[in-house]
């Protein structure tokens, strides 16, 4: 028997959606007898493409213009507003996904990022698509983009995003509460506070895989300080800050290690004493699930508010908003263990297992089960 073909579609618009995709990925690709499973990435490399053209718009706005983006995000929050911004994306995007569909012939198509997903329902409308749509909301927060009657199924970070999606006339049979994916490297290891973190006091930098946020402004404000140790810093795929980093290192006081892709995040924020990083939410998620303490720090206008107000309210974070208020946090937690103790305990009520909330929801679908709604508690899942 042929096996049914589930396709996980991301957009390289930020790493955090192609990570999530990779999590579910790698939990399905554990169940062989179970499906054929592929990861696409939605983006083409075809630099006069329109959905690149998007790609490279959308990131330097938020490079260069922050505020604009800010407009943008809020402007396009209302329902009208957001039904014309959602109606122009499904339609420049929608030729590449009739070209994707009929190369890669899937069963099922799960997204971590609304850009397709916008693209998919809307053939889905017009009648020439009838498989199932599984969105995952990689935020703790709903954009207007991710709101269609015609998804078959939301996995969601929170209860809180539940009744959001609610509000906007989603039933709730097709919400599952499945916290956010992360890949199976970072449930396996534990942060906790030993005499290394008491002597070392290392600070780890980071800003997601692009390298976004104020991450050089971070590291000089943090030199000062005579608490820290040393630090760590991760420019991810910006090469240009990676090559600025090594020249300022020649003039700073504090020993700087510094990393650009890296797959060893998990045991980089296992040995820091502290994460100093924007709020995306899949390396917030990556944080707790580890249970590293978070200060968080120049979060992109819109999803990465609301991701730091979430973190903060469950006391495994600390959202600061000037350079002065960073310099003098990071050295209040840094005077005291056993504060960062009580946010890497805090962490838990963070943590899912995502992915394999996800991917036996998809299975459901895939197999047509009609077995009852999955709404895993926090309670099942944060066992160390």
């Amino acid at each position: 028997m042929t096996k049914k073909k589930v396709l996980i579609m991301s957009a390289s618009i930020g790493s955090g959606h192609t990570q999530a995709a990779h999590a579910i990925e790698e939990y399905l690709k554990t169940l062989p007898a179970e499906c054929e499973v592929e990861h696409f990435d939605f983006i083409s490399n075809d630099v006069l493409s329109i959905d690149n053209i998007v790609k490279e718009t959308y990131l330097k706005i938020l490079d260069v213009f922050p505020m604009l983006y800010d407009l943008m995000y809020y402007s396009s929050q209302g329902y009208k507003k957001g039904m014309v911004v959602k109606t122009l994306f499904s339609w420049g995007l929608k030729r590449r996904m009739l070209r994707v569909l009929a190369d890669k012939n899937p069963d099922i198509i799960v997204f971590t990022h609304p850009f397709p997903a916008g693209a998919a329902v809307l053939l889905k409308r017009q009648h020439r698509l009838q498989i199932p749509l599984v969105g995952v909301i990689t935020d703790f927060t709903i954009h207007q983009l991710w709101v269609y009657p015609q998804m078959d199924l939301y996995c969601v970070a929170t209860s809180q995003l539940k009744q959001q999606l609610m509000e906007q006339h989603v039933a709730a049979e097709k919400i599952v509460v499945s916290g956010i994916p992360v890949r199976n490297t970072f449930q396996q290891q534990r942060w906790h506070w030993d005499e290394d973190h008491e002597r070392r006091r290392n600070v780890l930098i980071m800003g997601g895989g692009l390298g976004m946020g104020s991450i050089r402004q971070s590291l000089s404000v943090l030199d000062k300080l005579p608490d820290v140790g040393d630090f760590t810093v991760v420019t991810g795929y910006n090469a240009d800050l990676y090559d600025e980093l090594c020249q300022m290192r020649r003039e700073l006081h504090h020993h700087v290690e510094i990393l650009g892709y890296t797959n060893h995040i998990p045991e980089l924020m296992v040995r820091a004493s502290l994460l100093v990083t924007k709020p995306g939410a899949l390396t917030c998620t990556e944080a707790a699930t580890v249970q590293v303490p978070i200060v968080l720090y120049s979060p992109i206008p819109g999803q990465e508010e609301a991701n730091a107000t979430y973190m903060q309210s469950k006391g495994c974070a600390r959202w600061v908003k000037t350079k002065d208020d960073l310099a003098a946090v990071v050295s209040e937690l840094l005077r005291s263990p056993e504060t960062l103790q009580q946010m890497s305990a805090s962490s838990l009520a963070c943590h899912r297992n995502g992915a394999q909330i996800i991917g036996r929801r998809v299975l459901e679908l895939l197999h047509g089960s009609a077995e009852p709604e999955l709404d895993i508690t926090t309670e099942e899942y944060s066992k160390a």
